[in-house]
């Protein structure tokens, strides 16, 4: 194993400027940063199909970093990660284990997102003496309905974002109405706002990989989610084309005294439309000593 995240003279606490690192475990190179203050038990983002470093909310990051580490990799394959994309949840779980554990970190938060979410319930299954707390947005289970439709949804809006000229995340993240595409919009502005060390970008055959392995999940049998016994928060918008908002209300009722919030007119990607809102539910969850 072998890193360059000697750590910072000074505490960056704006995902725009946090210094693109890389360490190497298990043959992989990882892609990573991370900012916020160290010390105290890191929040491990884990981020969405088809999606790099470049693709989190800033307006999410930033609050949770002024009071936490914060870490964000690119796993196995995606971006500037080397490797080969699995073709499964699970191994896509058992790398994000190793990034984390060769980092030296024995407790963590988690905070997922979309794949993300599904990549973090197979994770703290597997392992969870890992993870302290757990954020599921825009998520679903194992096995959950209409999960196996994420392929067809996401190539259709691509389809319509390409006549558009528009980025897919319009579409398949936000409604379409009048306060959708504004939230929309804002959205896509808001990951530009790094200008420098931008990571590479998602291989399609990578994309392809990432869909295969939803697939997958979606059509395989239910996880025992009364296993998570972490304090969990569940988000999403109420429609979520992508991963069914349902499936939301599903995880709810099987995560014991997990808590729910579900966001009005608004999609998959309802955290970053009610971003002020989302970050202060997020850093209270994270700061409650429950």
């Amino acid at each position: 194993m072998n890193a360059n995240h000697n750590p910072p003279h000074r505490i960056v606490t704006s995902y725009r400027d946090a210094p693109a690192r890389t360490l190497t475990a298990g043959g992989v190179t990882y892609a990573y940063r991370e900012l916020g203050p160290t010390g105290g038990i890191p929040v491990v983002f884990l981020v969405h199909l088809a999606a790099t470093l470049d693709n989190w909310d800033p307006r999410i990051i930033d609050p949770i970093a002024e009071g936490h580490h914060v870490i964000a990799f690119d796993n196995r394959g995606v971006g500037a990660s080397t490797g080969k994309v699995p073709d499964t949840i699970e191994a896509m779980a058992e790398d994000a284990y190793t990034f984390i554990t060769a980092l030296g970190h024995t407790t963590v938060d988690i905070f997922a997102f979309s794949l993300g979410g599904m990549i973090a319930q197979a994770l703290v299954l597997k392992h969870p003496e890992l993870v302290r707390k757990l954020i599921l947005t825009g998520s679903g289970p194992a096995g959950g309905k209409g999960i196996d439709k994420v392929a067809g949804t996401t190539y259709y809006d691509m389809v319509r974002a390409t006549l558009t000229r528009s980025d897919p995340k319009e579409f398949l993240f936000f409604n379409r109405d009048a306060t959708g595409k504004a939230a929309a919009r804002a959205f896509v502005k808001r990951l530009d706002e790094r200008i420098h060390d931008r990571d590479a970008k998602i291989t399609v055959r990578a994309f392809q990989t990432q869909l295969k392995a939803i697939k997958r999940w979606g059509r395989s049998t239910p996880a025992d989610l009364s296993k998570i016994t972490q304090p969990t928060l569940i988000a999403n918008g109420d429609h979520d084309r992508m991963v069914p908002s349902t499936l939301s209300e599903d995880m709810h009722r099987r995560i014991a005294g997990s808590e729910l919030v579900i966001y009005p007119n608004s999609g998959h990607g309802g955290i970053f439309q009610y971003h002020h809102e989302f970050s202060r539910t997020a850093v209270a969850f994270l700061d409650n000593d429950r």
